[in-house]
């Protein structure tokens, strides 16, 4: 019966992986803000916010380890942690993990911000700016690493046995984004058709692309470090550059803009470097 079970686990790993995450991260966000306050309330669950961040961490990171040790045992943690240490990669794949977001993202808002003063840079809002820059990149390592070990450590290179690199990334993308809805679903999400456009913008606009441009990453270089990295400086420049104040037309208006700016990028590495849509996926190892 336990080989059975681990026989269709095997065969149905992707399946099983996301199903671990979202009843994982979902479940236990639920238990501890309890279904009566779904959507949560950011201004009335200060104090509960970090904790559930924290929480939907676990979902990724869990699934990532279990899976790996179920399907291939002591080895495949082994290679994980080969993954997690590989550092030696040249100084210019860290400068396009490091600097993508952050430069584009500055760039956009220094534009933007000439419009309207709501666009200006997140930072510039704080009071106590070292401490909120070191929270930033704390937060973005912490995030990186429990999220990646799932995503990029996992899923990404099992969805690579069957796909080229952009259909894994808008897969893994659309999904990773769903994952999000339950920390991003707001009271009035659906009331019209702003915030519906918002919620969607949110989920939908960015993720995708950014995960492709990651999965390249990961596809060059193998480092699972790097792609940690990568997803740090995302987490880095949307909690520190873009101002949380944003909201209605403007947040819409950036949500739009810089997922198509993601998107611009992510083609102009298929012109420049080809691959993404015609590579074919990896050999199994």
């Amino acid at each position: 019966m336990i080989i059975s079970s681990l026989e269709l686990i095997k065969r149905n790993s992707v399946l099983t992986y996301f199903s671990i995450v979202f009843l994982t991260s979902w479940g236990l966000i639920i238990l501890l803000a309890g279904p009566s306050n779904l959507p949560i309330d950011a201004e009335k669950s200060k104090e509960l916010l970090p904790l559930l961040y924290i929480l939907m961490l676990v979902g990724p990171s869990l699934a990532g380890l279990l899976l790996t040790g179920l399907i291939k045992g002591k080895a495949g943690l082994l290679r994980l942690k080969e993954r997690l240490l590989m550092w030696r990669k040249g100084i210019r794949w860290y400068l396009i993990a490091l600097s993508t977001a952050p430069i584009l993202a500055l760039v956009m808002l220094l534009l933007l911000s000439r419009l309207s003063p709501e666009f200006n840079l997140g930072i510039f809002s704080s009071q106590e700016k070292t401490s909120f820059l070191l929270s930033g990149i704390f937060i973005g390592l912490l995030v990186g690493i429990f999220e990646e070990i799932g995503w990029s450590g996992f899923v990404v290179p099992k969805l690579r046995l069957r796909y080229n690199i952009f259909t894994t990334g808008l897969i893994v993308g659309i999904l990773w984004g769903a994952w999000h809805f339950i920390l991003f679903w707001e009271r009035d999400s659906f009331s019209g058709t702003l915030p519906m456009l918002i919620i969607l913008g949110r989920l939908f606009a960015w993720l995708p692309p950014f995960r492709v441009f990651m999965v390249w990453i990961l596809d060059q270089t193998e480092s699972l470090l790097l792609v940690i990295i990568t997803h740090a400086s995302l987490i880095f420049t949307t909690t520190v550059l873009v101002p949380m104040t944003l909201s209605g037309k403007n947040l819409l208006s950036w949500l739009i803009l810089w997922g198509a700016v993601l998107w611009i990028i992510v083609f102009v590495i298929a012109i420049a470097k080809g691959g993404i849509f015609t590579q074919n996926p990896v050999e199994k190892k």
